[in-house]
């Protein structure tokens, strides 16, 4: 039987998950926006991204390796893309015998979210005068 060796999560080079108002409501502090900037570089790559969601849309908390590893790509190149979304903080892994589980961490998914909230609704763009539209109430009319 094997016994369950967990693997620490890396550190975030800029200190721990912010938790940021939205980019609409304030300003960003440099190390916030290093370490979200950091996060998100992790996702830019399709493999990464592709990754991601396999793990945060598995219907369990985690998932083996074995289980998200189709991604058109080798298994060392699978094995880097996971190392960078770990390094990032965006996910956990722990190895139980030959495998490796990994999980999202909850309070990153939390923190980017935050950060893309908008506080206000978005502005609609004003449409010429000629296309107006007539109010329901004169259509019906």
């Amino acid at each position: 039987m094997s016994n369950p060796i967990a693997l620490e999560p890396a550190r975030l080079p800029y200190g721990p998950i912010p938790h940021c108002p939205p980019v609409t409501s304030a300003e960003l502090s440099e190390t916030d926006a290093a370490t979200m900037a950091l996060m998100f570089k992790a996702l830019s790559d399709p493999v990464r991204l592709r990754l991601f969601s396999k793990v945060a849309s598995h219907t369990g908390k985690e998932v083996c390796v074995y289980d998200i590893q189709d991604v058109g790509v080798s298994q060392p190149t699978v094995s880097h893309h996971l190392k960078k979304l770990r390094e990032a903080g965006l996910l956990s892994c722990e190895r139980r015998g030959t495998w490796v589980y990994y999980r999202v961490e909850p309070s990153v998914l939390a923190a980017m979210s935050a950060l893309l909230a908008t506080t206000r609704p978005p502005a609609s763009p004003a449409a010429p005068a000629g296309d107006r539209a007539e109010p329901a109430t004169a259509r019906e009319r």
